[in-house]
């Protein structure tokens, strides 16, 4: 082949791959056909499993909905296998130009709310819009009254076209989610992340880390910091059993994550801290040598003021973390991060609900928290 030919051969390969990408771009732009009709209410139905659904680490699962995969069936602890099937941290994000939006949900328990937990939070759906700031903005929330729901999230709408995303229940689980649009209206998959922001931020930790108590699916501070940091986020909290046990952490471990957030202290004593810490980061590590680590202390309970035993928990669990923070440092892991306790919640003892488990308020003072340490390590990295 002469050099006249080779160059040519390039070129066309070349005006093929632009042709390939026109193509593929164009097709994403197509609205999505695949859908139910109600006749009745000329309602075109959307399966949500069709749109991409974030917040999923692991494909291959025993249900769609579950957060760990099916092979972690009789490897983690069963209250932590069961706790799993709830749908927290998972959300759909979708663009269309409807004035009306609806969702379908089917719900694993009839259980819909907790004494101390609304069910918005434990069962609901909670849907925002992205603003032509590129902000996330709070639009509607989808309030369960039953183990399966068909509500209209919100109509009259302004017309235009908009990015929206809906956050699925954090203290139950999902057999189905349907998103419904006036027939004369068009749903399209969302677009793509950011190249760089596409790695998920991956949460381990405990009650607080699934939601309890908000009051709003989107209102864990894992999923305003996702909206904030404009990442997806997948959420591996278990309540009552985040407690850093080498069979989850492994699990973790096989996720490829832009930070590891590992938020256990709340479940665990300082026994457990001080034997779980150090092989828990270094089971990381050896699967990613350079992904950030962010080891949390747990928040203060907003009563320990006046109960001793709280305050000794915080300071021997705390001191335990620290000191395998140290000494991991001491050790040469680099990317090793800490976030302090005292600054989870206020000083005001205003923000939970039963001294442990944040409110909405809570919620936001824990972002805040968050935000400081996440955003310059996630900085760092783009750079």
């Amino acid at each position: 082949m002469t050099l006249k030919q080779t160059a040519i051969g390039l070129i066309l390969s070349a005006l093929l791959c632009v042709c390939s990408l026109n193509e593929l771009k164009s097709a994403e732009s197509k609205p999505l056909t695949d859908f139910s009709v109600d006749q009745k209410d000329k309602t075109h139905w959307f399966d949500i499993k069709n749109l991409g659904v974030e917040g999923k680490g692991w494909t291959e699962t025993e249900s769609f909905y579950n957060r760990l995969p099916a092979k972690a069936k009789g490897v983690v602890r069963p209250p932590v296998w069961s706790l799993s099937k709830h749908s927290a941290g998972l959300a759909v994000r979708f663009v269309t130009d409807a004035t009306t939006i609806k969702a379908k949900w089917k719900l694993t328990s009839a259980n819909i709310a907790m004494n101390h937990m609304a069910a918005t939070g434990v069962s609901g759906l909670d849907l925002y819009v992205k603003t032509e700031s590129g902000k996330w903005r709070w639009l509607a929330v989808g309030k369960p009254s039953k183990q399966e729901n068909n509500e209209t999230l919100i109509s009259g709408l302004i017309p235009g076209k908009r990015e929206y995303m809906l956050y699925l229940p954090l203290y139950n689980g999902v057999e189905s989610v349907e998103i419904g649009v006036p027939e004369t209206s068009h749903l399209w998959k969302a677009p793509p992340r950011e190249a760089g922001k596409d790695k998920p931020l991956v949460f381990w930790g405990t009650s607080i880390t699934q939601g309890g108590c908000a009051s709003r699916t989107g209102m864990v501070h894992t999923a305003i910091l996702g909206r904030r940091l404009d990442r997806p986020v997948i959420n591996l909290g278990f309540s009552g059993n985040g407690r850093m046990e080498p069979e989850v952490a492994k699990l973790v471990a096989e996720l490829d994550a832009s930070v590891f957030i590992m938020d256990c202290l709340p479940n665990v004593t300082a026994e457990t801290v001080a034997r779980e810490t150090e092989p828990l980061v270094k089971t990381l590590r050896a699967a990613h040598p350079e992904t950030p680590i962010l080891l949390v202390e747990d928040r203060t309970y907003s009563n320990a003021y006046l109960k001793k035993s709280s305050q000794d928990r915080h300071r021997t669990s705390r001191e335990a973390l620290k000191k395998a923070y140290e000494k991991l440092q001491q050790e040469g892991v680099k990317n090793l991060y800490y976030l302090d306790g005292e600054s989870l919640l206020g000083d005001d003892s205003e923000d939970t609900v039963d001294s442990s488990h944040p409110t909405d308020l809570g919620f936001f003072r824990q972002a805040d928290a968050f935000e400081k340490v996440l955003r310059p390590i996630l900085e760092q990295q783009s750079k």
